[in-house]
């Protein structure tokens, strides 16, 4: 038995979908299994591990490389593979896959943390349905049958359902039928801090075309006195490469570290995130941290994180390439170094200590 269980006074363990890289749901369940504490169950990881400093992890090693194939192996694992949840008292469940657990429990305690309601399914299904080939269509509808039922089942068997930004209640609120307390995600303010102000821009979003980064590459490809970093990686990775070729500054550096990453925001001049109707963006709120303001998009969760002229620049949420070339071509070196304190007071706001004390609070609830 890990030490830190004997001093639990209830039993809890966090479910997540799966852990591939470090992306904003892994880090928010790694960080609550580690500060409650708590135990950990995944459907695959590709990080080392164990992912946990302390307490037990599951594993159901469902990893696929298939699209689909991957999702409905999670889905199933989950539905069918965790018995064990009925050794815990509280279960939280993050991701789309997890709350199908919750068939497993015959003890009161559930609480889903929900990131977003799945797009694929409600807001952003006809995207997704047209990024497929033809012939993969059915299969995706096939899913969605199969998911959505399961899914809004299961949310309706959770005592307990927090989301994470204003946006996304609104979002189950429409879609799901109920309603959410809001407990912001964490950032890790000692990791993401104000090494030096570089020389170029950059862009941490995941490459995925929800998030616009063509929009970025498009617009620094007109502007090439401006330096362009990418540090992510995705399904767009080498469409987007191939957009930029024989553009020098512009540069991918693929999938980082953390520590790569933390150093790679804290030396920029600014950062850049674009993306459509956004659930939270836990990329914004690390740039802050860093004191680096933000070129972003006045919708979804980044109105409720960046403030438009003193903690970066909020572009309209249809804007175009003009607009964007002339939100970087004003935010100078000069300019940006003027936002520092801000954005790092700002960024106080999503701190690990405010939102494990708010995750407490609300868990303390299903106590009483």
């Amino acid at each position: 038995m890990p030490l830190h269980m004997a001093f639990k006074t209830a039993s809890t363990i966090v479910l997540h979908d799966y852990f591939e890289q470090i992306e904003g749901g892994g880090q928010l369940s790694r960080c609550l299994a580690e500060q409650l504490p708590a135990d950990l169950a995944y459907g695959f990881a590709c990080l080392p591990r164990p992912l946990l400093r302390g307490g037990k992890e599951w594993d159901l090693q469902q990893f696929s490389a298939i699209p689909l194939w991957r999702q409905f192996k999670l889905a199933r694992a989950f539905a069918q593979q965790t018995a064990f949840l009925n050794e815990y008292d509280t279960v939280i469940y993050s991701g789309f896959y997890t709350p199908l657990a919750v068939h497993q429990r015959k003890k009161y305690g559930n609480v889903l943390y929900c990131h977003t309601p799945p797009r694929f399914i409600y807001d952003q299904k006809a995207f997704y349905q047209q990024r497929l080939p033809w012939l993969l269509r059915p299969l995706l509808n096939a899913f969605i049958t199969y998911l959505q039922p399961r899914y809004e089942s299961a949310v309706k068997q959770m005592q307990l359902v927090i989301a994470n930004s204003q946006h996304v209640r609104a979002r189950i609120q429409h879609y799901l039928g109920c309603d959410a307390a809001v407990i912001y995600p964490p950032c890790d303010m000692q990791q993401f801090r104000w090494l030096e102000q570089g020389n170029y821009y950059l862009s941490t979003a995941r490459l995925d075309p929800l998030k616009r980064v063509d929009q970025l590459v498009r617009a620094f490809l007109e502007l090439p006195d401006r330096q362009l970093v990418v540090a992510s990686g995705g399904s767009e990775l080498a469409r987007l490469k191939k957009l930029a070729q024989g553009a020098s500054h512009i540069h991918f550096t693929g999938w980082l570290s953390a520590t790569q990453l933390a150093d790679v925001v804290g030396r920029a001049m600014a950062t850049l995130y674009v993306p459509y109707a956004e659930d939270f963006g836990m990329s914004p709120v690390e740039s802050m941290s860093a004191g680096k303001p933000v070129i972003g998009v006045a919708e979804g969760g980044l109105l409720e994180t960046v403030i438009h002229g003193e903690t970066g620049l909020l572009l309209p949420p249809n804007f175009d390439l003009s607009q964007l070339q002339a939100a970087i071509l004003a935010l100078t070196p000069s300019r940006a170094l003027t936002m520092r304190h801000a954005c790092e007071r700002r960024a106080q706001q999503f701190s690990t200590s405010r939102f494990i004390a708010e995750m407490r609070q609300q868990l303390s609830l299903l106590e009483k």
